[in-house]
C-alpha cells in the first residue's frame, strides 16, 4: 500500500492537537522552511507533585524528551526559549536550564511578563538572553513549604541547593555571586518575601540579562548564531 502524504491542512491539525496536548507543537510536523524551534515555559514549573488543574503548569517531563529532540532533529538550527514563568520546582527548573545550558545548537532566551523564582536560571541558560523591557525577574532564596522535619540537616540541604542556584545563575551569566546574593536576601522589596525583583533594563544593568528586546531582536540574534555555527562546521 502507497503511503500518502500528509495535506498541509492535516499537518496545522497534527500542530495544533500538539499545542492542545502538550502546550508545544510537534517538532515532526515543523515546516519544511522552518530552522527554529520554539519552546515556551509559560505558568509553574511542575516536578514530580502533580499541581492542581487549574494552574496553568510547564511539565519538565514534556519539555526534556523536546530538547532530546531538538538536540537530534538535524532540520533545527537553533531554538528560542520564551518565558513567563512564576517559578516552581527547584529540581525541575535545575534540569530543564542543564539541558538548554548544554545544547551544541544556538540558542536564545527571551522573558516576557516575568521570569521568577526557578525560572531566572533558565532565563540565563541559553547562549544569549533577552528581557521585555516591562518583564520582571524575581530573585529570592529557596522556600520549602509542606511537612519539614525540623533537624539542622534540613537547613544545610537547603543551602546547598541555594549554592547550585547560585553557582549556575552567576556561571551563565555576568552577574557577580556578591551581586546576585544582595538582591536575593534584600528585605524590604517585596511584601511577603525576602527578595528582589527587577525589571526589564535592571536586569540588564546587574548583567543577569545580556540585553533588552523583544521577539524581533531574539530571532534576529538566534540568527546570527546559526550563521555563525554554520561556519564553525555545526560543531
Amino acid at each position: 500500500m502507497k503511503n500518502e502524504q500528509k495535506s498541509p491542512e492535516d499537518q496545522k491539525k497534527i500542530a495544533v492537537d500538539g499545542i492542545n496536548q502538550l502546550g508545544q507543537a510537534n517538532i515532526g510536523s515543523l515546516p519544511a522552511e522552518s530552522n527554529i524551534y520554539c519552546l515556551t515555559v509559560i505558568g509553574q514549573v511542575e516536578g514530580h507533585m502533580v499541581l492542581p488543574p487549574q494552574n496553568k503548569t510547564t511539565k519538565y517531563e514534556h519539555i526534556i524528551p523536546q530538547l532530546v529532540a531538538i538536540e537530534q532533529n538535524p532540520k533545527i538550527e537553533g531554538v528560542l526559549i520564551i518565558l513567563n514563568t512564576v517559578g516552581g520546582d527547584v529540581e525541575a527548573g535545575l534540569a530543564i536550564a542543564e539541558m538548554i545550558a548544554t545544547l551544541s545548537k544556538p540558542s536564545v532566551t527571551l522573558v516576557l511578563g516575568g521570569g521568577h523564582s526557578i525560572g531566572v536560571p533558565i532565563a540565563v541558560s541559553a547562549k544569549h538572553t533577552y528581557i521585555a523591557e516591562t518583564a520582571t525577574m524575581t530573585i529570592h532564596p529557596i522556600r520549602m513549604n509542606g511537612l519539614v522535619i525540623g533537624v539542622p540537616q534540613t537547613f544545610d540541604y537547603l543551602d546547598k541547593m541555594q549554592d547550585r542556584v547560585t553557582r549556575f545563575v552567576t556561571k551563565h551569566s555576568n552577574i557577580s555571586e556578591s551581586t546576585f546574593k544582595d538582591l536575593m536576601f534584600k528585605t524590604g522589596e517585596l511584601t511577603r518575601d525576602i527578595g528582589t525583583t527587577v525589571i526589564g533594563a535592571d536586569a540588564v544593568k546587574h548583567g543577569l540579562i545580556d540585553a533588552v528586546g523583544g521577539i524581533g531582536d531574539a530571532i534576529s540574534k538566534l540568527q546570527e548564531q546559526i550563521k555563525e555555527w554554520r561556519k564553525q562546521g555545526r560543531e
